[in-house]
């Protein structure tokens, strides 16, 4: 009962009591909730975990009782001595800036006077040392990029080691994980040791901006959330049917036609300012354009690009996919892909290839006749795999390779051996994974981690509880499966509501996709992944509650 309807009552509630009881016990069972898992609404206990506030938590580690101190107009973080990545790398002198703010830059202390502290009890600099010659500082990561690192925390000085800096990263957000401020504003963290590396190579967050525009501002703030969870791709779904946002330096008139407005669209300084924000938090930036379907708003912008649909003898005015019978649609496809060839620099780009509907293609007489041209007969799944595997070849032709959604290998279209296949489809997933690996083909899986579909309740339980590997196959091909991505798709997302609904649901992907097999306990993970979200709020990130609760800063007026 609404709260309105309440206080218009007040009146009755003078003179007919039992009536007014009866409209409580009414209200009463209004509020019931729907029914739900009993695993996603039961009250969780809040404890301490041994592993204090880690996320995701790391391969192997050791937190010995001793407490050294930390401050911060003493701490430094400095490169180690005979490490190959220098005060000339800019990505680690970035990192040591960042990471000296999430440490030390959200106490209500930090304009407090400098205390000294007894000898042996504080901890005077964290060291990175980068042990490869190569550091690949300069570079741009890769799905072979080396994430594992060392950390040794003792006084006064703590060692991370790594062979790249991609490792140095990570073990720098582990760092800054284990400092904790207690309630007189001193800094502390436990001697600790940690040797840690990812589970899995590719662990990757979908974000979708054609359903709806989302500003610059909220794409870098949820590549800082993934650095924070050591999620490692952006897979970044730039176009679909709805609007097409990318700005192409040569077909100018996509974006110009095809965008919601001529504010909504990503400039080629955008485009590059994501690349360049994402590879300074070892982030790889993998672009989607996906066709023959999801494409109307492609056809704004390039003539004759889709496929003119048919109502009897004559045009019905509308559209369907991609046009797959002229030469036209190869020329500007070799066109577009060589300029986003270019533009992104990740060895992958990702095809697309689902939802495919025939309707319109089996209505218009031209690709009919060139169905019976090309020896089709009526079986249009051989037409979108003609279309596909000409589309995969221009992309090859750009040195680059493809990803695919799964309807691609379904349809039994001939794609190289090379090729990353993206298992999406919910039913029966764990099938198709023995399927594709049992094909040779190396896999992601999305399908169980659609973070759009929302429930009451702590639906982060069941992400938690996935197990990428859990189907039935050989042990070479568990090794195809590289690794996951959490998709969030923008029906009903834009920024008003994206990085709430995205964190810290995506952290329980983020832990399964980096920690160990065995790293399952949902009470321990609750514990920690309290502390987590509370962490990512005070560095920015309005991630939303997992239960009844608060954060400590929240007292500070923060």
């Amino acid at each position: 009962m609404m709260q309105g309807q309440r206080r218009a009552m007040e009146p009755a509630r003078l003179l007919l009591g039992l009536l007014c009881a009866s409209a409580a016990l009414a209200a009463s069972s209004l509020r019931q909730r729907p029914p739900q898992p009993e695993a996603l609404l039961e009250e969780p206990e809040l404890g301490e975990s041994p592993f204090g506030s880690l996320w995701p938590l790391p391969r192997s580690l050791r937190i010995l009782p001793g407490q050294l101190r930390l401050a911060p107009a003493r701490f430094q973080l400095v490169h180690g001595p005979g490490s190959t990545a220098g005060p000339g790398c800019a990505l680690l002198q970035d990192a040591f800036r960042r990471y000296y703010e999430y440490i030390f830059g959200y106490s209500k202390w930090q304009n407090q006077g400098q205390r000294s502290f007894p000898a042996g009890t504080e901890l005077l600099q964290l060291q990175v040392t980068i042990g490869s010659k190569d550091s690949e500082c300069d570079d741009y990561p890769n799905i072979k990029s080396n994430e594992a690192y060392q950390l040794s925390v003792t006084e006064p000085v703590a060692v991370l080691r790594a062979e790249k800096v991609w490792g140095a990263l990570r073990g720098l957000e582990t760092f800054s994980q284990l400092v904790y401020e207690d309630d007189y504003g001193s800094f502390l963290i436990n001697e600790s040791e940690i040797t840690d590396y990812p589970r899995f190579a590719h662990r990757g967050i979908l974000l979708d901006t054609s359903r709806h525009f989302l500003p610059l501002k909220s794409i870098l703030t949820n590549l800082d959330a993934m650095a924070f969870n050591k999620f490692n791709v952006l897979h970044w779904h730039i176009v679909d049917d709805h609007s097409f946002p990318y700005q192409s330096i040569t077909f100018p008139a996509l974006s110009g036609k095809g965008s919601y407005s001529y504010d909504h669209i990503y400039t080629p300084t955008d485009v590059r300012l994501v690349i360049d924000y994402a590879r300074l938090r070892g982030i790889r930036v993998i672009p989607e354009f996906d066709s023959p379907g999801h494409t109307q708003s492609w056809g704004k912008g390039q003539k004759d690009l889709l496929t003119p649909c048919f109502n009897g003898e004559h045009q019905s005015g509308s559209y369907g996919p991609v046009n797959p019978t002229l030469n036209t649609t190869y020329h500007f496809m070799t066109d577009l892909f060589k300029e986003i060839s270019n533009v992104f620099p990740d060895a992958y780009i990702h095809l697309g290839g689902d939802e495919v509907d025939f309707t319109c293609w089996k209505s218009n007489p031209d690709v009919t006749e060139f169905m019976k041209q090309q020896g089709f007969g009526t079986d249009y799944a051989k037409l979108e795999s003609y279309y596909i595997q000409k589309i995969l070849d221009i992309v090859s032709s750009a040195n680059k390779g493809y990803i695919v959604w799964q309807e691609v290998f379904d349809k039994g279209v001939k794609i190289k051996p090379n090729t990353l296949v993206e298992v999406w489809i919910g039913s029966f997933y764990t099938t198709e994974l023995s399927r594709v690996t049992g094909a040779g083909f190396t896999t992601i899986l999305a399908a169980p981690w659609y973070l759009d579909y929302i429930s009451y309740g702590q639906d982060w339980k069941k992400y938690y509880s996935v197990e990428p590997l859990s189907f039935p196959g050989c042990e070479k091909q568990k090794k195809l499966v590289i690794g996951g991505e959490a998709c969030l798709w923008g029906e009903f997302v834009d920024a008003t509501n994206l990085t709430p609904r995205l964190w810290p649901r995506a952290s329980a992907v983020g832990e399964r996709l980096w920690s160990s097999e065995n790293v399952t306990n949902i009470q321990d993970a609750y514990n920690r992944l309290v502390k987590h979200r509370c962490r990512m709020l005070r560095r920015g990130i309005a991630a939303e509650p997992l239960y009844v609760g608060y954060c400590d800063h929240e007292y500070r007026g923060q």
